[in-house]
């Protein structure tokens, strides 16, 4: 129970999620935003199911290829997180 004291605290990213987000470190917080704004920049939410994400190759190096929910993103984007 770490309180929100987690998502303030900057964390280093891994390359593969720098290629998505831009150089870190930075707080987990911000890569989840920024996380979000790349998958609407590049139009990466499924059209019938918002709630699934469909990743390009960047993305997939990330998350794997596969269509993955945006609950699930955030647990494989954590990993990259150190």
């Amino acid at each position: 129970m770490a309180g929100n004291n987690a998502l303030q605290k900057p964390v280093n990213l891994s390359p593969e999620l720098e290629n998505v987000v831009g150089k870190g470190p930075m707080t987990r917080a911000q890569v989840t935003s920024k996380v979000w704004d790349y998958i609407k920049a590049n139009g990466l939410q499924d059209s019938q199911d918002k709630r699934q994400i469909n990743p390009d190759a960047k993305l997939g190096a990330v998350i794997g290829n596969a269509q993955i929910s945006m609950f699930k993103m955030t647990a494989a984007v954590s990993k990259h997180l150190s």
